[in-house]
């Protein structure tokens, strides 16, 4: 995932730090991604041991479904932070965002 700069908001001053939309939620994204971690892990291991093949797609399956829940979830808070505050500031900045955020949705739909 790329960024073209820090997040910002309407209401922010120069010296304020940057905070991205998933920032109350950090913690549950890291656990979900520990176990997608372990999940990739265990395919791993699957196909070391030889195991049967559909076997090893139900389980790619239900990494992938994971990891599409992560992301969209990223996208939502994106959009819901990000974007809107962008758009509350108007001009390029929000212009860029909602590009940026078309761009992200492509790339997810793909």
């Amino acid at each position: 995932m790329t960024e073209t700069g820090p997040h910002t908001t309407a209401d922010a001053t120069a010296d304020a730090p940057a905070s991205h939309g998933y920032i109350t939620d950090k913690d549950r994204y890291l656990n979900r991604l520990k176990r997608i971690e372990g999940q990739a892990r265990g395919i791993r291991t699957m196909v070391e041991d030889e195991r049967y093949c559909i076997d090893i797609l139900t389980q790619i399956s239900a990494l992938t479904s994971a990891l599409e829940t992560v992301a969209l979830g990223l996208l939502d808070d994106h959009l819901r932070h990000c974007v809107v505050d962008a758009a509350r500031a108007g001009g390029v900045e929000a212009e860029e965002k909602i590009a940026e955020a078309s761009q992200a949705i492509a790339r997810l739909v793909r």
